[in-house]
Order: structure tokens, then sequence, then C-alpha cells
């Protein structure tokens, strides 16, 4: 690895093993000329894979055009962008932009504690970010120790309890944060009835119920976002990773009843909006609808599922559509991954026994029955390798 990243670059990050220097469609290529097939779409950004011509076209035509001009004034662009995504939301408010998932999540937490409530429940085992705020309502102590003390009054509940809702939300509480399906936790879906009693107990006691969506969002699971699989319409949804096609871009998508909390001066982002990266969100949900490829998400996910599921050490398959977790019978998921990128493919442990697969969604069938092939012969070869010292999951 080129030892300017390790002098350059801050020690937040591990110092990663190959260096990426293109990518056409799902294949990227790195600086020793390896192909490698990916399966991990930039962790859930790529959605039309790299370099879509799509996003070309559209970001090299509105640079000429316009390139930036802060939220001093409006853009045709970006008003543009939010009369489709409340289209496709289905939620009759109005929209914030920013420029990555965590910032949406702060910015749902500054429009909670506008309602005058000061308390948040969140979930054990979530992950909303990185930020302070979204670090306070990440369910992870390992994630959260080294920066406390984080905001107080946030408690967290268990998603396997259904009856801690009703009991932790009340009408101190400002709002409800909840992934349907926690993706940095190791992709594990929340139950319908899970979410179903969030969303009676949080109208019940008029707090907001803010789904995050970064992960999950623009078609990953099927639906444009996956708690419309459930026929619910949340108060705050939040969405990043997909929705700029590679290029930085989120936004808090906020119901009508919420939409007028915020007051000119309350909250901001000088790069939120841009109109190239709007354009570029715009060339996503037009080429999702023109492709349907929600529909290739939903069957490419079931092809996956019913492929990987016949190998002998998988013990589950987890997820919905493109967002999967492949739960291993044995601890042995970084391994996997690391024998996985030897043989050409990325994908990533979320855990010690189970791997996320997010292929970008104009994948096909050809590519997902190669990649369950080589996870199949990178779980061989790492049991053959070391299979005496991996624990039993």
């Amino acid at each position: 690895m080129n030892n300017k990243f390790n002098r350059y670059l801050l020690s937040n990050y591990s110092s990663p093993n190959i260096q990426i220097v293109q990518g056409e469609g799902l294949y990227l290529k790195d600086s020793n000329g390896n192909i490698y097939l990916d399966f991990l779409s930039g962790i859930a950004v790529n959605a039309l894979g790299h370099s879509h011509p799509s996003i070309i076209e559209a970001v090299s035509k509105q640079i000429k055009i316009l390139d930036h001009v802060s939220n001093l004034y409006s853009n045709n662009v970006i008003e543009q962008l939010s009369e489709k995504i409340s289209s496709i939301s289905g939620i009759n408010g109005k929209i914030f932009f920013c420029n990555s998932g965590a910032e949406s999540i702060e910015a749902a937490l500054k429009l909670s504690r506008l309602t005058g409530r000061k308390k948040i429940v969140s979930l054990e085992n979530s992950f909303h970010g990185r930020t302070m705020g979204a670090l306070s309502i990440t369910g992870q102590e390992s994630k959260q120790k080294p920066f406390k003390p984080l905001i107080k009054n946030i408690k967290f509940i268990d998603s396997q309890k259904i009856s801690r809702i009703s009991r932790s939300v009340s009408r101190k509480t400002a709002a409800f944060f909840i992934e349907t399906i926690q993706g940095e936790g190791g992709v594990i879906n929340l139950s319908k009835e899970f979410i179903y009693q969030a969303r009676y107990v949080t109208q019940k006691k008029n707090s907001l119920l803010v789904i995050d969506e970064i992960q999950t969002g623009f078609g990953r699971t099927g639906n444009w976002f996956h708690h419309q699989k459930f026929d619910i319409k949340p108060d705050v949804i939040c969405v990043a990773k997909a929705l700029g096609g590679g290029l930085p871009m989120g936004a808090m998508i906020v119901s009508e009843k919420y939409s007028d909390l915020f007051t000119p001066g309350q909250h901001g982002s000088t790069f939120g909006g841009n109109p190239v990266v709007a354009k570029a969100a715009l060339a996503v949900i037009e080429t999702i609808e023109k492709e349907n490829l929600l529909e290739n998400a939903k069957n490419m996910g079931i092809l996956f599922g019913e492929l990987m599921i016949k190998n002998e050490n998988v013990k589950t398959i987890t997820g919905d559509g493109l967002l999967i977790g492949v739960k291993l019978k044995q601890l042995i998921a970084k391994e996997v991954e690391q024998e996985c990128q030897k043989l050409g493919l990325l994908i990533n442990a979320v855990k010690e026994d189970t791997l996320r697969i997010a292929p970008p969604l104009i994948v096909d069938s050809q590519q997902i029955s190669r990649s369950v092939e080589i996870i199949e012969d990178a779980i061989d070869i790492t049991l053959k390798n070391h299979g005496d010292k991996y624990e039993i999951s």
C-alpha cells in the first residue's frame, strides 16, 4: 500500500491493503491492475454502480451551468429534487438537504428538541453515525465510550422486547429513532410487530417517529424506502448514501405536521442542496424508475438468498432486497471477507459471524451466482487453513 496514506491521513481508519484507481459498473480496479466484483457499493452508496452514464451526463451538464450558490439563494435543481423525493416518499412535507447521513440525524435531533421535549429513545445495537449527536443515540457502548460524556436523556431499548416501547416512549419523549434493518449492527431486521408498535405508541404519545433509512433508502431493499413495506408513515425519514449515487448528499424528510418547526437561522448547511450533487440525485432516482431497479433489487436479493442458504456453513440469511446479511455457523466472517478480496469480490464483515452484502441495484443474475461461488470458495479456504481455531456461532 502507498505509504502516503499512512503519512498524510489520520489513523481513524485502518490502513487499507488495496488502492482503488478505477470503477465501471459493478467492477473496480486497483493500483496493481487487479479487478474486483463490488458487492459493497461503497457501503450501500453506489446504487447504479460506478461511472454510470446517467450520472456522468447529469453532473457534466450541470457543472457547466451552475456549480454552487449556497443556501442564501435557491436553485431550480434542488426544487425539482425536493418535489421528486416528496413524491416517492409519500410524505406531504418538506425536506432539508445536507451532505451525509450523520448530518441528517443531527438535523432530526435538533428538530425534535423544538417540540419542547428533551428525551430521546433509541435501540440497542443501533448505528446512526459518528458525530456527537448521532453517536449519542447509537446503541453500541464500544463506539461511545472514548467520547463520553455524550448527550443526556437518551434511553436505549431492546428491539426484541416490544413491551419496552410503551414503557419507554412517554409524553416527555421528543423522538424515537429506529432503523428497520440495523445495517452496521449486523444486518438485523426489526420485526413488523415492533415497527407497528413503534408507530402506534409514538402517535399516541405525540412523539416523533424518526426512521433512519440512510442505508436502506432509495431502492436498496426493493422499495424506495424500507418502511414502505410495512405501510406506515413516519414523522421524519433520514437519508443519504445512495441518494447522491456516489456524491455526498444527505437529507431529512419531515412530515407536514412537523415541517414548520424550524425557523430561519435555526439550522443550515453551506453545501446542502448543491445543484451538481442534486442533479446526480435526480439521475439516480430517474434511472431506478426507468430501469425498474426496485423490482431488480427484490429479485436479485431473493436469488442470492436461495443460492447462499444452500451452503452448509451458512446459518441464516437476513436483510431485505440487496441489503443482505449472511450469518455463518462459525466466527469466521472477517477471514472470509479477506479471502473474498483475494478472490476478487468486495464484501465486508459487520459481525464476527456476519457478512454484509450490498451490490449495486443494477446487479444481474450471473454476477449474483458468481458472488456466491466466491463466498463459498472463501469459506472453504478459511476453514481448511484455520478451521480448528474458530468457535461455533
